[in-house]
């Protein structure tokens, strides 16, 4: 019989590639999304959509006594909003009820996956240490404020139960569509930056990723586990044009913006997109985000325990990426 395994947020960049993976490796795939989502890509790898109500508890449980699911990957999360409420709400309040419903259930999920970040911890300072499952708290962003209180509402109220957390630094790959934003200006000869000051900076290959989070399915852990993910290395923050110039042969004009300029612009768009539902794709937080000092990561931890050992580093999973970009007509 096969295992079946429930996947949230299958609609949605990972999600693609998880449901693919999960297919591929024998589960039987069911996606809880909402009926407006888009799912012709991913129909082929889904052996029943769901629909339950994520704000109801009792939509929750009859989804879970009625499925007996083995596992469950809750990928689905908001990564923007116009309030901290609002995402709290979402990435906090879903995550819990979500937890409620499996674990109350006859027969709960053997593991249950929670993708949370590695924006939950924070950056640190250039010269510090790669961050560990250990480090301090310190998130820099309202979505990652938003999961590192949901990594705090599990430890508290799911201590004892087989879960597991996976943090992932930043995921590139096919489908994705903010660093794509980067790669489409460089694209048009443009290599921008803010500021000059160095970063070190980590990534994570989209199959890497789904590799991991099934990993984690099936490998022996106790009771909960936190895991920090990337492609085990660390990368300069003029890596990806690089990439980009070697695999195109194509040359970049690179420009430096000052810092207080692009700050200021910032915090005027913020401002002008006050009353829109929509934000915009610079904003104050995001800037620090992006100018954050050091996202390095050890994934000793992973290694050891899952058996991850990464694929792909930056230099071929950037360079697979950017060609089916251009092969599927994005630039």
């Amino acid at each position: 019989m096969k295992r079946k395994i429930l996947i949230t947020g299958a609609s949605g960049f990972v999600g693609f590639h998880l449901v693919s993976a999960a297919f591929e490796a024998g589960y039987e795939v069911h996606a809880a999304i909402r009926r407006s989502s888009q799912v012709a890509d991913i129909e082929p790898f889904i052996e029943k959509f769901v629909y339950p109500d994520f704000n109801q508890a009792s939509s929750l449980t009859a989804l879970f006594s009625s499925e007996n699911y083995d596992y469950v990957i809750h990928a689905a999360a908001m990564t923007k909003a116009k309030s901290e409420m609002e995402m709290i709400e979402v990435n906090v309040g879903m995550t819990q009820r979500l937890l409620e419903a499996a674990f109350q259930a006859s027969q709960p999920p053997v593991r249950f996956i929670f993708v949370s970040s590695l924006a939950a911890v924070g950056p640190v300072g250039y010269l510090d240490e790669p961050i560990t499952e250990r480090t301090p708290y310190k998130p820099v962003t309202m979505y990652g404020r938003s999961k590192r209180e949901a990594e705090k509402m599990i430890r508290v109220k799911f201590a004892e139960r087989p879960i597991t957390i996976i943090r992932p630094t930043a995921v590139y790959g096919p489908r994705e569509k903010d660093l794509f934003i980067l790669f489409n200006t460089m694209n048009k000869g443009l290599d921008a930056y803010v500021g000059k000051a160095p970063q070190k900076l980590s990534f994570v290959y989209v199959k890497d990723l789904v590799d991991v989070l099934l990993r984690a399915c099936i490998s022996p852990q106790k009771g909960l586990a936190v895991f920090n993910i990337s492609d085990g290395r660390v990368y300069s923050r003029y890596e990806m044009a690089e990439i980009f110039k070697k695999t195109f042969r194509k040359k970049l004009i690179r420009v430096h913006v000052p810092y207080t300029i692009v700050k200021t612009v910032a915090q005027i768009s913020q401002w002008l997109y006050r009353n829109s539902s929509k934000t915009p794709v610079i904003y104050p937080e995001r800037l620090g985000e992006l100018t954050a000092e050091n996202w390095g990561c050890d994934i000793r931890y992973a290694e050891q325990v899952l058996g991850y050992h990464p694929q792909y580093d930056l230099n071929s999973g950037l360079a697979d990426s950017l060609l089916w970009y251009k092969k599927n007509n994005w630039f």
